[in-house]
């Protein structure tokens, strides 16, 4: 693929964490949990994970658990915490454009006979932390780090702030920022944390939970002794070593990475109101409430899957629409949120092995292939 340009989708395996992975595949092959040998030298890989994990992520070892997926870390994060609150309150409160993961978590929450709000965002897809104050009732507030299709990143301090205050704790689904921008879940004052290793150059099928210790949680699922019965079933050691090497490198290169894919979707930003008629650039204007790797847009007068299978011919990757339901042929719920035009839709988002000429690639596409789909639709000059 010339240009591959939906990181924030899915990411290629760090090459540091390609090399610990194919390590651990001779040397963490046996059950950590056993004491002979082998094992012993299987835990000694998983607590060495978990500690370097917890040391990116300022969390405590004891507080983090691997799964199978970050969809997975997102359903035991928000129905634990109901679970184990549920004197406290059956309220839960999600934000209006949090992940689908989140979303169907809440839901399923309010199949078993809980309630569900949701919370209000402005037109760039932020939440107003005045407006998460939770009633009593409440036993969890879930408000995502930064969005998947927009890239807004929300006051997720400042919502901690007000939900501790009414003695209420805070998921952040934090899948978009881990090993993007500085995360830290004592700064962000996030009673639970979840991210998912392979949008951040690790491995698929490895979820990464955080349980601060003091909140209350119990399990939805049926027990087991796993993963500080978090998580149940016999650990991918190889795939959570290379997990833990890809968030470390990751970190290592956090400032450089930063700047230099911002200085990518800044261009893109400046250059796309002028290349291509009645665009509408998504999420906050201001680089400094925004993930500096993604940027969306979306054009009148085109359907985001006409355009998407464009330039996909045109040799680019990118997504459109929901990053989750793309095949549901349905409005995004975030742009909904949002108000904003929900047709044409484009997510790009660059990722270390992004370039300037990716970034050309899809300058020189674009134009073109927007004004193709509108003069088929018959909508030239409109």
């Amino acid at each position: 693929m010339p240009a591959y340009l939906d990181h924030a989708s899915t990411t290629p395996l760090h090459p540091a964490a390609r090399a610990a992975l194919l390590a651990a595949l001779d040397d963490g092959w046996a059950d950590p949990a056993r004491l002979y040998r082998e094992g012993r030298r299987a835990r000694m890989l998983l607590d060495a994970a978990r500690e370097s994990v917890a040391g990116v992520l300022g969390a405590r070892a004891d507080e983090v658990s691997f799964c199978a997926s970050g969809t997975f870390a997102a359903h035991q994060a928000v129905l634990g915490t109901a679970a184990g609150r549920r004197r406290a309150g059956d309220l839960v409160l999600v934000s209006a454009v949090e992940h689908s993961s989140v979303l169907h978590a809440a839901d399923r929450h309010e199949r078993s006979g809980g309630r569900v709000r949701q919370l209000p965002v402005d037109v760039h897809g932020r939440v107003d932390p005045a407006g998460c104050a939770p009633p009593p009732g409440t036993a969890l507030v879930s408000v995502q780090h930064a969005n998947h299709e927009v890239g807004t990143v929300q006051p997720v301090a400042a919502v901690a702030e007000i939900t501790h205050a009414a003695g209420v704790p805070l998921h952040t689904d934090a899948a978009m920022t881990v090993g993007r921008v500085p995360v830290d879940v004592r700064v962000l004052g996030a009673d639970l944390l979840t991210a998912s290793a392979h949008k951040f150059g690790g491995p698929p099928g490895v979820g990464i939970l955080v349980v601060r210790a003091g909140t209350r949680w119990a399990n939805p699922m049926p027990a087991d002794e796993r993963e500080h019965g978090r998580a149940a079933g016999f650990p991918n050691l190889p795939a959570i070593v290379a997990t833990a090497t890809a968030l470390h490198a990751q970190a290592g290169e956090l400032a450089a990475e930063r700047d230099r894919l911002g200085a990518l979707t800044a261009e893109l930003r400046a250059r796309l109101p002028a290349l291509v008629d009645d665009v509408e650039l998504l999420g906050d204007p201001d680089p400094a409430g925004r993930l500096p790797h993604l940027v969306a847009f979306s054009c009148l007068y085109v359907a985001g899957e006409a355009l998407l299978g464009e330039l996909d011919r045109a040799g680019i990757a990118v997504s459109s629409g929901s990053s989750c339901a793309s095949d549901a042929l349905t409005p995004s719920h975030v742009l909904v949120a949002m108000g904003a035009l929900t047709h044409g839709n484009i997510r790009v988002s660059f990722g270390r092995d992004s370039s300037a000429a990716d970034l050309a690639a899809l300058l020189d596409a674009l134009p073109g292939t927007v004004a193709g789909i509108r003069e088929r639709a018959g909508v030239v000059g409109l």
